[in-house]
């Protein structure tokens, strides 16, 4: 009997809401996709164990089990280098986790973990915007925080201890917001999910001026971002000085690396029409006059789950190949 060629992995997103699942072919094709509520495990070797029978049954009902090469997951404060999720703030499971060793002991495959960032950039390379680019930032907004990953000559930097791209850490305020990470002033909690709303906030209590945004029952990006619509004031301010703290942390960034492009990725994309282009005028205004206009600013064209699965599924591919089943 020959070998069997085996033309299939597992790509798997692990956010903070919800986990999708996928296989996914050579082609880069999802052949099928399914979910778990993230919430709903708060016990560790729950998740796995559900995760494991999840990657079972999906792979035996599209093609066997026989078919699939590897696993690749990106996950929240992921480390590829140590294949562990390392003290992550916005999951249910603290401290050091060595989740490619403890799927890889249930399932019998290869697996590859590695942090959210990396993970989209993996999937703008291969299929979205930074197609054919060999330097790249890849920056993601998003409900749990801001993420980065740099490409640097056609390969990711992760850094000695696979920490690189921490952007979101960077301190754009001296003294300025306390931060999930213990320290203050990080740009994430001024352009996050929870950093626009914080702005939003203050202010509304910094002054009596009338606002759409007083009247709503859910405060989010995306319900600010429909005051502006209607020509709301201060939800529009709200945005500025989002893209304001945005554009500085990208200018800081563009003349350090000289990247071809930064690209926005995340939950958040959707929401910038409303600070793109305060986010522009910031970034022109901070960064180093010799590469003012040479460094594109892109919005991802990608689907944020799509892409992220496909990103894992990349991932996958590049684990040595290695199985209990041979």
């Amino acid at each position: 009997m020959g070998t069997t060629i085996k033309t299939r992995v597992i790509g798997i997103d692990i956010g903070v809401k919800k986990t999708t699942i996928a296989v996914v072919d050579i082609r880069g094709t999802i052949i099928a996709k399914e979910f778990l509520n993230t919430k709903d495990y708060p016990v560790l070797n729950n998740f796995i164990e559900v995760l494991s029978e999840r990657i079972v049954m999906i792979a035996e009902e599209n093609g066997g089990y026989e078919m699939v090469r590897s696993v690749g997951i990106s996950a929240p404060s992921a480390n590829f280098l140590t294949g562990s999720i390392e003290n992550a703030m916005n999951i249910p499971w603290k401290g050091v986790i060595p989740l490619a060793a403890m799927l890889r002991d249930r399932i019998g495959l290869a697996v590859a973990v590695g942090n959210d960032a990396h993970i989209t950039a993996l999937g703008e390379k291969a299929y979205g915007s930074a197609h054919c680019m060999e330097s790249f930032i890849v920056v993601s907004l998003g409900h749990g925080g801001v993420g980065s990953c740099i490409f640097c000559n056609g390969q990711p930097h992760l850094g000695t201890g696979g920490y690189a791209g921490e952007l979101g850490h960077c301190c754009i305020v001296d003294g300025g917001r306390p931060c999930n990470c213990g320290r203050q002033g990080c740009l994430e909690e001024y352009v996050s999910d929870r950093g626009i709303v914080k702005t939003a906030r203050e202010l509304m209590a910094a002054s009596d001026e009338p606002s759409l945004m007083r009247d709503l029952e859910t405060l989010t990006p995306m319900t600010i971002g429909e005051c502006c619509d209607k020509g709301d004031a201060m939800a529009q301010k709200v945005y500025q000085q989002t893209g304001f703290y945005l554009g500085i942390g990208l200018a800081n960034y563009a003349t350090l690396m000289n990247p071809d492009a930064i690209i926005l990725t995340g939950e958040l994309k959707d929401a910038s029409r409303w600070f793109m282009e305060p986010t522009e005028e910031s970034f022109n205004e901070h960064v180093f006059g010799n590469i003012r206009g040479k460094v594109k600013l892109l919005v991802s064209i990608l689907d944020n789950h799509e892409r992220d699965v496909l990103g894992a599924s990349v991932l996958a591919w590049t684990v040595k190949e290695y199985s209990l089943f041979k």
